[in-house]
């Protein structure tokens, strides 16, 4: 019955996703991040705080909990990760100034919950999606959102993309339909390395989202096999109290 049940709910989170990805766009790619790898959360931890801190915030997240989490030394933790203030206690702020709306038509936004909300395959995808575009006030865009006002911070890593488009008919005329980006000009990492580069990232985004989300998973286990021991239990319990009665 269990089987048959968590059977039943893959399929419908299976047919809920597809039925998105029809409806948003373009294949979301696979984050395949791993919240309990440290090495990875404290490489995530530093890209973020050098890339993207100078117009992100963090506003849930303190600095002492990321370094206890991260097993990061207070020393390492304010040389190389406090950008925006000294004290350690203090919440995760972005170096950008109250005008920044002027300069990208709003201002950037809190990244605390964006993994919780948007999911990790959609940040991992979002910061491989960014190709060449003209038109744009910083000459990118990106494919899975559409005109977004960011540029492409790691446009030197990852090198510029152009897009690709296929011919739909519709309505007896030819549109063409964007469908997908592919290289255009190398950057510094290899594409390996960029997809490693960006995964320790979206690994960081999902651990600030619920700093105890490792734990909780892990505890999780331990519940479930105390609640199926105790059960085991009691019912033997059950059965000897109405031995009698049956």
């Amino acid at each position: 019955m269990l089987k048959r049940v968590v059977m039943m709910a893959a399929a419908l989170l299976a047919a809920g996703t597809a039925g998105a990805q029809e409806a948003g766009g373009p294949q979301l790619l696979q984050a395949g991040n791993d919240i309990t790898n440290i090495d990875s959360l404290q490489r995530g931890a530093r890209n973020f705080m050098n890339l993207c801190s100078g117009c992100h915030s963090l506003q849930y997240l303190r600095y002492n909990r990321m370094a206890a989490d991260l097993k990061i030394s207070e020393a390492d933790l304010k040389a190389n990760l406090m950008f925006t203030s000294d004290k350690v206690f203090d919440t995760i702020n972005s170096a950008m100034p109250a005008d920044a709306e002027s300069w990208f038509g709003k201002q950037p936004p809190d990244l605390s919950l964006i993994a919780r909300s948007k999911g990790t395959d959609y940040v991992y995808s979002f910061l491989h999606g960014f190709y060449a575009d003209k038109t744009r006030p910083w000459g990118v865009n990106n494919l899975y959102l559409p005109n977004a006002s960011m540029p492409h911070v790691l446009l030197d890593r990852q090198g510029m993309q152009k897009p690709v488009y296929k011919s739909e008919s519709e309505g007896g005329g030819a549109t063409m339909e964007l469908v997908g980006v592919e290289p255009m000009a190398p950057g510094a990492l290899k594409p390996e390395e960029y997809d490693q580069f960006v995964r320790d990232i979206v690994n960081f985004l999902d651990y600030a989202g619920e700093p105890i989300k490792a734990k909780r998973e892990s505890m999780g286990v331990f519940v479930t096999l105390f609640l199926l021991v105790f059960f085991v239990f009691a019912y033997l319990l059950k059965k000897e109290y109405w031995k009698d009665v049956h």
